[in-house]
């Protein structure tokens, strides 16, 4: 495959290689969906079937070159994500949302680094970044599988609200944290570079609340269903490129995007275009995290990667656990919120590297 793909022009290949991807989660989501497995199994399986580490028939320079596809996915799901905080919703169960967000993000983070400290002697830097990064979670494969079966109700209200704040907490004890290890790391971190994430993620808070004042005004009734479509995506797009530009998550922007629109309109047929649109962008994305997976690199993580993994979980469900008995939460949504904040990637990864620079070589 790669050697038909290098005798043919660039354009050719990334189409060839973009329609390989697509049929071949197509085709893996024919098996899972026979074992009653999430469609986000199937694509993660056929991205490392045809990856590096399987088949190896996508070169890995194209590889390189599609990283754009998570910020896209990032952008569409945080959108989408935002039609869930409502004003009237909010104020019903704000802070049992935040009360529920800050326990089972924190306490993931605590027991990772008190854990990496005392059974394998890390240094408190390193630790610390494993913390901080321990307090991620990802919202797309769990808006995958939500979309899926069509889930509705309390616990996915619930879930997409812990979801979305999670990542605002990580983001914040990953700005502390990069401040206490950047005087013991590599190299010395200024003022500037601890807050400067910060200031550009609160700025991204603001683009997101103009985009979804601007679009209500021009969303007039008469506006026909293509051109909804295509001033939305327009404007998810440009987040997404600014907040690329600046180093930073779309995810924050987009949500607001997405909940600042939905307040001022009301406007649920918006969202239902845009997840009818998302399809073949969430495929290519998840089956780009499969081929991403580097399996050779699973037996040098040895015990401390299995640890990590563990050990976040336990955070995870014993945060939520708790701190549901606290607020008087449903007994169903204290029994199995935890094991749906387990998904961990895009925000964790850029985190793992940004992380990378704080440490000494070696560590990093």
């Amino acid at each position: 495959m790669q050697g038909y793909l290098a005798g043919v022009s660039e354009g050719t290949r990334v189409l060839l290689i973009l329609s390989v991807i697509l049929f071949a989660g197509f085709i893996m989501t024919r098996l899972t969906n026979t074992l009653n497995l999430p469609k986000v199994s199937g694509y993660i399986m056929a991205g490392i079937l045809i990856g590096p580490c399987g088949l190896n028939l996508i070169p890995v320079e194209i590889i390189g070159h599609m990283g754009f596809v998570s910020d896209l996915a990032l952008a569409f799901i945080a959108f989408g994500v935002g039609k869930f905080f409502k004003k009237e919703v909010l104020l019903k169960t704000g802070s049992r949302i935040i009360i529920i967000t800050l326990f089972e993000a924190l306490l993931a983070g605590v027991l990772v680094t008190l854990f990496c400290v005392g059974v394998f002697k890390m240094e408190w830097n390193f630790a610390l970044i494993l913390g901080a990064i321990a307090t991620a979670t990802a919202p797309a494969s769990t808006m995958m599988t939500i979309n899926q079966y069509k889930a509705k109700g309390e616990f996915v209200n619930t879930l997409l609200q812990i979801v979305a704040l999670d990542d605002v907490v990580c983001l914040l004890a990953f700005s502390i944290v990069a401040g206490i290890a950047g005087r013991t790391g590599n190299e010395e971190l200024t003022m500037s570079t601890v807050l400067m994430p910060v200031v550009y993620n609160i700025l991204a808070l603001g683009l997101g609340f103009f985009c979804g004042y601007f679009l209500s005004r021009l969303l007039i009734p008469a506006r026909s269903k293509d051109n909804r479509l295509i001033l939305a995506i327009a404007m998810l797009l440009g987040i997404s490129g600014i907040c690329a530009s600046l180093d930073i998550s779309p995810l924050l922007s987009c949500m607001i995007f997405g909940a600042s629109y939905i307040n001022l309109t009301s406007d649920k047929k918006l969202y239902r275009q845009i997840n009818n649109f998302t399809p073949p962008v969430m495929s290519i994305f998840f089956i780009m995290s499969g081929m991403n997976l580097d399996l050779s690199a699973l037996t040098t993580v040895g015990t401390v990667g299995l640890a990590y993994f563990i050990v976040r979980i336990i955070g995870k469900y014993l945060g939520t656990y708790i701190s549901c008995l606290i607020t008087g939460t449903s007994r169903e949504i204290r029994n199995y919120m935890g094991l749906a904040l387990i998904p961990q990637a895009g925000v964790a990864s850029g985190l793992a590297f940004l992380g990378q620079r704080l440490l000494p070589e070696e560590m990093g």
